[in-house]
């Protein structure tokens, strides 16, 4: 009788043991938290950039320089997605189809525009799905963004503040909410002996880990989605 092979080897399982102990010495995961941390500044720059372009082409559509200015700001919505898919690709290794529009604008092959003159290049920008999907994925970057940010400073100071327990919790100057001077509180836990603040850097070196791999995780599905988002215009 044959022994049925475990769905899961056991190599596959060390395997995984090895990345997910390993996440704060990967060089990947400082790309994926560099990916994460630009976000925000980012969105901000990107919906500041389509909020006050719209609003100005909108409240200016009657004389000649509104429709311009709304052109423009389609323009600068595909060139950010095209940033997004570089950097989704670049930093977190995450393969994203720059918008057509941004891919047949090249400088460095004397392509000037896309297309056949500036009407034809209007309508490709205009009449590209990408572009729109590009309106989209700035407003996503901006929601993102807020969320990203929060959960790297979050996962950071927390971890920080539970493995520098061992080197402040006798010193003289550390004051905690609640406290008096050397007592170190974190949270509800007053830290007043060595052995208590080197309990707490073990919890940090867990947190560490497991912070670790949560911004891998939220780094990835960010730059997933956005892949997706840039896929459904090219298919589109």
């Amino acid at each position: 009788m044959s022994t049925a092979e475990p769905i899961v080897s056991t190599a596959t399982l060390r395997g995984v043991g090895r990345r997910f102990l390993g996440a704060p010495v990967r060089s990947q995961t400082y790309r994926n938290l560099s990916y994460l941390l630009l976000a925000l500044p980012l969105g901000i720059v990107y919906v500041v950039g389509l909020v006050t372009g719209t609003a100005v082409g909108a409240s200016l559509l009657l004389t000649w320089v509104g429709l311009p200015v709304l052109v423009g700001t389609l323009a600068g919505a595909t060139v950010a997605a095209g940033v997004e898919a570089r950097l989704a690709s670049g930093l977190v290794g995450v393969d994203a189809a720059v918008p057509a529009f941004v891919r047949e604008f090249d400088v460095r092959e004397g392509v000037a525009l896309p297309g056949d003159g500036f009407v034809d290049a209007l309508r490709r920008l205009v009449t590209a799905p990408s572009t729109w999907t590009s309106v989209v994925l700035v407003a996503y970057k901006f929601v993102v963004g807020i969320a990203s940010f929060v959960a790297a400073v979050t996962v950071g100071s927390v971890t920080l503040a539970l493995l520098a327990a061992p080197l402040v919790y006798d010193a003289s100057g550390a004051v905690a909410a609640g406290g008096g001077a050397g007592r170190y509180r974190i949270g509800s836990w007053v830290v007043s002996s060595l052995p208590e603040a080197l309990a707490v850097a073990g919890i940090g070196v867990v947190a560490l880990i497991v912070g670790c791999n949560l911004l891998n995780w939220l780094a990835r599905f960010q730059a997933r989605s956005v892949a997706a988002l840039l896929r459904a215009g090219e298919r589109a």
